[in-house]
């Protein structure tokens, strides 16, 4: 169990004693993002809505060294999120992290996109956010401290044809961070955004695989090249630790230079 921590260290990166969850971690960027975490100290849980793949996920990081938890749960549940923040508190310790990662893709022309898809993409992409933020965020604002990193997107500044509801969500996601800052900075939280751009997952293998859409990407982005999800440790470790202590309401783009060019 996580014990409150004074965080008496020299280096502004360590994490060592803090409790950190992020949900959707069960592959992919969330898993990734977890993993650095638990490299620089913390005390990882990971959240995802199956126990299978959460389990593996779990053994995968426990089996080099990290300290890691799982808690399978429905993040767009507003009862479920209560569940999953409180039991943590109870049974782990204090709360000082929180990466919500949690995210939901539908690719379809903009004229015959299907509503339950709308729907489904602003509960897991919006919606969720705001619930975690909200029950973490409580507990976080008794002790007079915390981190909250929402993850969005390169599409939380960029449009793309076919994917229209995927990028209002994703600018909600940093309007959202902007607005939590304002609220939450006076209680001693920072909130800050994760914005990756195109990144080589499961999730992106069909895009990866596409010769015409990889030649175009290679040559939209400065660096030449996707993104490895291990490229997005280092900003997340930043936006969690006392580094960032003065950085709020931002979204930092690691995305090879996409969204600095037109």
């Amino acid at each position: 169990m996580a014990e409150p921590a004074d965080h008496a260290t020299t280096d502004p990166f360590d994490l060592t004693g803090r409790l950190a969850l992020i949900t959707g971690s069960s592959r992919g960027i969330g898993l990734a993002l977890a993993g650095a975490l638990g490299r620089a100290g913390a005390e990882v849980v990971l959240n995802g809505r199956e126990v299978e793949p959460l389990d593996a996920a779990a053994d995968r990081l426990a089996a080099d060294g990290l300290a890691v938890h799982r808690r399978a749960a429905d993040v767009t549940d507003p009862d479920a999120v209560e569940v999953l923040i409180t039991g943590i508190e109870r049974e782990l310790g204090p709360l000082e992290i929180l990466v919500n990662n949690a995210g939901a893709q539908h690719r379809a022309p903009f004229l015959d996109f299907p509503a339950e898809e709308l729907a489904r993409l602003l509960d897991v992409n919006l919606v969720a956010p705001f619930l975690v933020a909200k029950a973490a965020g409580r507990a976080m604002a008794v002790r007079g401290r915390g981190k909250i990193v929402n993850i969005g997107s390169v599409q939380s500044q960029l449009g793309r044809p076919t994917i229209a509801a995927y990028t209002a969500t994703k600018g909600g996601v940093a309007l959202l961070t902007r607005a939590l800052c304002a609220e939450l900075a006076p209680l001693g939280i920072q909130v800050n955004c994760l914005a990756p751009g195109y990144i080589v997952t499961e999730l992106t293998r069909e895009l990866v695989e596409d010769a015409g859409f990889s030649s175009w990407l290679e040559a939209r982005t400065p660096a030449g090249r996707w993104g490895r999800v291990e490229e997005l440790g280092g900003a997340a470790v930043f936006l969690a630790s006392d580094a960032s202590s003065f950085v709020n309401g931002q979204t930092l783009f690691v995305d090879g230079g996409m969204t600095a060019v037109v």
